[in-house]
Order: structure tokens, then sequence, then C-alpha cells
């Protein structure tokens, strides 16, 4: 399942991103717990943060939603 989220994130990053070569997504952390790291381009970062964090929180939902039924918590870091 972290597979899935990470896919997610990583698609959802590359098409918002100029350079999506260098969208990286990293799965950190176990079961209950888990943090996925999130890594573009500096030019590319307010892009995937969007005005006032409205993107980046549409991300977070969307991973809340994908892991309602596991009872886990994910944060979304991005670097």
């Amino acid at each position: 399942m972290d597979d899935d989220l990470a896919a997610l994130v990583e698609y959802i990053a590359r098409q918002l991103v100029e350079e999506p070569d260098l969208v990286e997504v990293d799965v950190i952390g176990h079961r209950s717990n888990v943090t996925i790291e999130l890594r573009v381009s500096p030019i590319d970062m307010g892009r995937v943060i969007g005005r006032g964090g409205r993107v980046a929180n549409a991300i977070r939902s969307l991973l809340r939603v994908m892991t309602v039924d596991d009872q886990r918590r994910v944060k979304l870091e991005i670097m």
C-alpha cells in the first residue's frame, strides 16, 4: 500500500512541475505512521505547494482518503 501512496504523489507532482525528471519520492516509516518525502527542483517548489499551500493540502487530503480504511497516519513533507 505504501507503494500506491508513493506512486500517487509522484504522478501528481510530475504533472505539476516543469522538470519531472527531478521528482523523487521516498517512503519512510512503518505500518501505522508513514512519512512521504517529496523532492522537486527548487524552481518547481511553488507549483507543488501552491498559493497558500492549497495544492499541498489537496495532495495530503488524497493521501488521507487512501488510508482511512487502514487507520494509518500519513505525513507529506515537501523538500
